[in-house]
């Protein structure tokens, strides 16, 4: 029997039995397209945090010298009690930094987290919760900050501890609507403040803004909240190629200038956005060691549906097995036919539950600030799955058919 005549006679059984396939199938289908959609929501994320919280956090072509490190989840107790009697970052270190990477494209220092949420109010206009940022001006170069209106904060703002700021887009819009805030006085943490600028859009990143901030000359913020432990060294490369080496720059002019023996950790972090993409991917391994163990028991409860609906199908059909064997068809041949439709049957499910996953993802990611990425890996996998169960669970009942003896076969009822 031809393999293109086993697969039609197989689709023929599916759609003969439409309704009772697609109950046969749940299980199949709901553990696939589960799959599916955790994966594509998981790489999804992944690849929206590499692409846009990393850079967002720490900025492009970019390290940062910091008194913490970005992924604390790989301390123990001990070592974090350590991390947190480490010295705070200062102007000094920046100089350090700055006299050791003359290239660099931008160093900048800021300060600001965290800080007590202040509220932004103009007039009889209110807005809750602003995160305040102390800066130096090359921040704004470092995090590639482009300007709406007015101008970026300057190192006359600084040396003179003015109390001007700079808002990010949603800030000014709910403060001012169209009114356009330049020049115009706001109260920043009980302080009258100038604003001098607004920053374009940089949108919202799993729901969070990167758009309600205020700016702020470090002198000046540092006159207000006195100087932060979480203060922070940005440097910015004009490659990403020339970030290791810059890199290492730093960590040597900064054990040099903490006066660090060798062999003496050190009492600050040098980092990239790896290190905040080490963390994220940290998260997402234990999501994926659990989407394996709801797939598998998924699975095998699908398949052991799929078996006793084709041992049923074998009961059913025994006067036209014993048919197929009087006409000259051999134990292969029925085999052949019936494990045939138990994969065409699982395969189908596989493909059903792929278009649902996908379609749920899709869902989520229109519904929330969750993204979906699919892979071609993971549509081949699912459709694997779902012919691998057809294989597994559709080898008994076919060699039972196989087995059946043709004259008892021909006497059983139609």
């Amino acid at each position: 029997m031809r393999l293109a005549d086993v697969l039609r006679t197989a689709i023929a059984q599916l759609r003969a039995n439409l309704l009772r396939s697609l109950f046969t199938l749940l299980g199949v289908i709901v553990s696939v397209a589960f799959l599916v959609a955790v994966v594509a929501i998981i790489q999804g994320m992944n690849a929206f945090v590499q692409e846009n919280v990393a850079d967002a956090v720490v900025g492009r072509n970019a390290f940062q010298v910091r008194r913490t490190p970005l992924q604390v989840a790989r301390y123990t107790d001990d070592e974090w009690r350590r991390v947190q009697r480490r010295p705070r970052i200062t102007a000094t270190d920046a100089a350090v930094v700055v006299g050791a990477i003359p290239d660099a494209s931008a160093i900048a220092l800021t300060s600001g987290y965290p800080t007590p949420m202040t509220d932004a109010i103009w007039r009889d206009r209110l807005v809750a919760d602003v995160l305040i940022f102390g800066i130096t001006p090359p921040y704004q170069d470092v995090q590639d900050y482009r300007f709406a209106r007015g101008r970026p904060l300057s190192d006359l703002d600084v040396r003179g501890r003015r109390f001007v700021a700079v808002l990010g887009p949603e800030v000014a819009d709910k403060l001012f609507g169209g009114v356009d805030p330049i020049g115009r006085t706001i109260r920043l943490g009980g302080e009258q403040f100038e604003i001098i600028g607004v920053t374009a859009p940089k949108g919202r990143v799993l729901g969070q803004s990167f758009d309600a901030f205020a700016f702020v000359p470090i002198s000046t913020f540092e006159s207000m909240f006195g100087p932060r432990q979480t203060t922070t060294v940005s440097v910015k490369m004009p490659t990403p190629a020339l970030v290791p080496d810059a890199m290492a720059r730093a960590e040597e002019a900064m054990r040099v200038a903490h006066r660090l023996r060798p062999g003496e950790e050190n009492d600050f972090s040098v980092e990239t956005a790896g290190a905040l993409l080490d963390f994220w991917a940290t998260l997402t391994r234990v999501l994926f060691a659990v989407v394996p163990a709801v797939v598998a028991i998924g699975i095998v409860v699908g398949g052991i549906v799929i078996m006793n609906i084709m041992l049923m199908a074998v009961t059913e059909r025994t006067h036209e097995v014993g048919l197929r064997k009087s006409l000259g068809a051999t134990r292969a041949d029925i085999r052949r036919q019936f494990l045939a439709e138990a994969i065409v049957l699982s395969f189908a499910g596989g493909v059903v539950g792929v278009a649902l996953g996908w379609g749920f993802a899709e869902l989520v990611a229109a519904a929330s600030p969750l993204p979906a990425r699919l892979s071609t890996w993971v549509v081949l996998l699912a459709l694997g799955l779902g012919a691998g169960v057809g294989v597994v669970f559709g080898v008994y009942p076919a060699s039972r058919a196989a087995r059946l003896d043709p004259i008892t076969a021909m006497r059983a009822e139609t």
